[in-house]
């Protein structure tokens, strides 16, 4: 039996029709501790959410905003590097005896503005996983402190104008003067 993930926020289809909308959710210190850990952050301040949900026979749809403040590791120097994320969402829950695994996925065209689809067993959705989910896909992929530049440059790392085919042309230039 599979852990239950670190934001968990169970919502009952049976529920969804008594329930005041927009809802708010937020992660408590440990589910950021926990969170943080998962996705490699340097730490996780705030991770809140407001959303909605409306169905249609089986199939819901989740619309919001998520908004955290967090610190990831500089890809450079490993300092942490502050970034505050506010991410609107939108997901479409199929049950997941809807998908069919025997027939391979065909071929579909997915633009930005359409939704991620996400599947559910029984009669419940776990929104806090997909928030959780939505924010790791938002941050930064590759942070980098203000003194990363500074800090290559000391440990000898060569930027693109020192690096590239042209600085190799350059290089022969000046040799033949």
């Amino acid at each position: 039996m599979s852990e239950a993930p670190e934001f968990s926020r169970i919502v009952r289809l049976d529920e969804i029709g008594r329930m005041q909308w927009p809802a708010h959710i937020a992660a408590d210190e440990s589910e950021r501790a926990a969170l943080a850990r998962r996705f490699g952050f340097s730490s996780l301040g705030r991770l809140e959410a407001d959303y909605s949900l409306s169905g249609e026979g089986n199939t819901l749809t989740a619309t919001g905003e998520i908004s955290a403040d967090l610190s990831q590791p500089c890809i450079a120097t490993g300092e942490p590097v502050p970034e505050r994320v506010r991410e609107g969402f939108t997901f479409r829950f199929i049950p997941d005896d809807q998908e069919t695994v025997d027939q391979p996925p065909e071929e579909i065209e997915i633009h930005a503005d359409e939704c991620d689809v996400l599947t559910y067993s029984g009669n419940r959705i776990d929104i806090g996983e997909a928030i959780a989910e939505t924010l790791a896909l938002a941050v930064s992929p590759y942070p980098r402190s203000p003194n990363a530049d500074t800090w290559l440059r000391e440990a000898g790392v060569l930027n693109e104008d020192q690096a590239g085919p042209f600085a190799a042309l350059a290089a022969l230039k000046e040799k033949k003067s």
